[in-house]
């Protein structure tokens, strides 16, 4: 049976055709992570004529998501991200299947959270072991991916960049990524990995300290510790703003539109001289930082609060060559 465009996505089909919308119809899409980046990621999806949503997160919504994420607002706090989500998305497309999978991703959820095999895999997760696993996971599996790296600490939108992993720049979250995909499950990211990214160009900022942090940084997730990804476990917690990770989003959502209908992942432009990517992925250099970064993204969520300016950075630093290989973080996804 020949689909038939419905009036709401009319100016979509405007824009990718009968054929295209069609397409998109036809498609499952698997979010992971519903925070910043990834709840305008599949608002934008549903909003474009994907057919199947399966959104995954295991947490709930909480007062400090309100800044930046979609579903966060009064009369939502406390309850599950992927529940008030799947309910907002249901009422843009009713004619979809919005799935919500209130769980955490990791190795022994792994193969349930990516039954059905989807279309496409949106990676907007914030803990790196988790995240590794993922990808891992969709490249054994020949999955499509397009994977958010770090979006908090930043203000500049115009500065969301797209490309493969091997490729990023000013992005400490992705360089540490690499480094950790190559110590614990021998991936050469040296070379162009397959891995669609989508990272910023602007070096991330210090945190500053706020007048309620008198005993540093007091989570006020609802239910306190979840023994999963606690805040508590975090070593900064970092800034960040709707105007850019909705940008992230946006840009998982587009590139993830771009797969689904056969086009590169990357739109070819006019012909112009990349900057080179950082020269990080020498085996010999995992120890190196880079002098433009301010901070190790594993470690996002560190709380600095209490320190600034030259303190902050000096004590960065020493930590940054201090720590072994990462272990997980905050990348405001």
């Amino acid at each position: 049976m020949t689909h038939r465009t419905h009036r709401r996505f009319d100016r979509a089909a405007r824009l990718l055709g009968d054929h295209g919308i069609s397409r998109l119809a036809s498609s499952t899409v698997t979010v992971f992570g519903l925070g910043g980046v990834g709840s305008y990621a599949a608002e934008a999806l549903a909003r474009t004529g994907v057919g199947r949503l399966i959104l995954v997160d295991f947490d709930r919504i909480c007062v400090t998501n309100v800044n930046r994420q979609l579903h966060a607002m009064k009369g939502t706090l406390g309850k599950p991200k992927v529940a008030v989500m799947a309910e907002r998305l249901r009422l843009i497309n009713p004619d979809a299947v919005i799935e919500a999978r209130c769980e955490f991703y990791n190795a022994q959820s792994s193969a349930r959270l990516l039954a059905p095999e989807p279309d496409l895999v949106i990676d907007a997760i914030d803990n790196l072991t988790a995240k590794m696993h993922l990808i891992v996971t969709c490249r054994r599996q020949n999955l499509r991916l397009v994977s958010a790296m770090g979006a908090a600490a930043r203000m500049d939108p115009t500065a969301v960049r797209v490309a493969d992993l091997s490729q990023t720049r000013m992005d400490p979250f992705a360089r540490n990524l690499r480094k950790a995909l190559r110590r614990t499950y021998g991936v050469d990211c040296s070379r162009p990995t397959g891995i669609t990214a989508v990272y910023s160009e602007e070096s991330p900022s210090l945190p500053h300290a706020l007048a309620y942090d008198t005993d540093g940084f007091q989570c006020v997730c609802p239910g306190g510790v979840n023994g999963v990804n606690d805040c508590e476990h975090k070593h900064r917690i970092d800034g960040s703003v709707s105007f850019v990770t909705s940008v992230f989003g946006m840009t998982a959502a587009a590139t993830g539109v771009r797969l689904l209908l056969g086009q590169p992942a990357v739109p070819r432009r006019s012909a112009k001289a990349a900057p080179a990517p950082d020269a990080d992925d020498d085996p010999a250099s995992d120890d190196a930082t880079d002098a433009t970064d301010t901070g190790d993204a594993t470690h996002h969520c560190h709380d600095h609060g209490a320190l600034s300016g030259a303190a902050a950075t000096a004590e960065l630093a020493a930590e940054l060559a201090a720590e072994p290989a990462p272990r997980g973080g905050c990348a405001e996804l």
